[in-house]
C-alpha cells in the first residue's frame, strides 16, 4: 500500500513538473519574441498524503486510489500571477491550445466573484504522464489571477485562519469592499496599459515615417523647399 501510494503521489508531482515546463516555455517565448512577459509569479504545491486523507474523509470518498483519483482533482496545484486581467485569459487560451492538455473544468470567479469577493480563474487540466510501465492521465488545478487578486486572497486566507474560520461580520464587509476596490484597480491599470501600447504603436509609426523620409533623401535628393512643403501637407 505504501509503494502504491508513493507511485500515486509521484504521478501528480510529475504532472506539476510537466505543466511548469510548459509555463516556463511560454514565459521565455513572451520575453524573447513578444518583448513582454505577462507572467509575474508561478507557485506550485502538492497535497501531502495526510492532507489528502483528511479531505477524502471529509467528503466521504471511498478509500481507494481510483476513487481518490476520480473525485479529488486538486492534489496537484499551480497558481499563476499575471499583470492584467486580459493576461489571465491569454494564458488560459495558450494552455488550452497545448495538444496534450485537456481543460475538463473551468470556473470563472472574475466574471462572477464569490460572495466574499474572491476573484480568480480556476481550471482543471488533465495531462498525460508517461511512467516506466504505464501512462497516467493526471488532473492539475490551475489558478490564474492578477497581482491585486492574489494580494487580496492572501490577506483573506490569513484572516480566515486567524479567526479559526469565524470572521467577524465587520471584517467580512471590509474584505468585500477591498475586493471591489482591487477590481477597480485592475480595470484602471488595464486601461492605462492599453493607452501606453497605443502611444508606443504611434511612436513606432512616427519613427518609421521619419526613417522613410531620411532614406528617400539619401537615395533621391529632394530640394529643401519642396521637402518642407511636402511635410506641411
Amino acid at each position: 500500500m505504501k509503494v502504491e501510494m508513493t507511485r500515486f503521489m509521484m504521478a501528480y508531482k510529475f504532472a506539476i513538473d510537466e505543466v511548469n515546463t510548459k509555463i516556463n516555455i511560454l514565459k521565455d517565448e513572451f520575453t524573447y519574441i513578444h518583448d513582454y512577459n505577462p507572467i509575474e509569479h508561478v507557485k506550485s504545491r502538492l497535497k501531502s498524503p495526510e492532507s489528502l486523507m483528511k479531505k477524502v474523509a471529509k467528503k466521504g470518498i471511498p478509500y481507494s486510489l481510483q476513487s481518490i483519483k476520480d473525485q479529488v482533482r486538486d492534489i496537484a496545484g499551480i497558481r499563476i500571477t499575471v499583470s492584467f486581467i486580459s493576461d489571465i485569459y491569454e494564458i488560459r487560451n495558450m494552455l488550452a491550445n497545448q495538444k496534450d492538455i485537456t481543460i475538463v473544468e473551468s470556473k470563472d470567479y472574475i466574471q462572477t466573484p464569490k460572495p466574499n469577493g474572491y476573484q480568480s480563474l480556476h481550471l482543471i487540466l488533465q495531462i498525460p504522464i508517461f511512467m516506466s510501465d504505464r501512462e497516467e492521465n493526471v488532473y492539475v488545478e490551475i489558478q490564474i489571477r492578477t497581482i491585486a487578486m492574489d494580494f487580496w486572497a492572501s490577506l483573506e486566507h490569513k484572516i480566515y485562519y486567524k479567526y479559526n474560520k469565524d470572521i467577524p461580520e465587520h471584517l467580512l464587509t471590509e474584505l468585500k469592499d477591498a475586493a471591489t476596490k482591487a477590481m477597480m484597480l485592475d480595470k484602471k491599470m488595464e486601461q492605462l496599459n492599453k493607452e501606453v501600447n497605443v502611444l508606443k504603436h504611434l511612436d513606432k509609426e512616427t519613427n518609421s515615417d521619419e526613417m522613410i523620409v531620411k532614406i528617400d533623401q539619401d537615395q533621391f535628393p529632394i530640394p529643401m523647399q519642396l521637402l518642407e512643403a511636402l511635410m506641411k501637407n
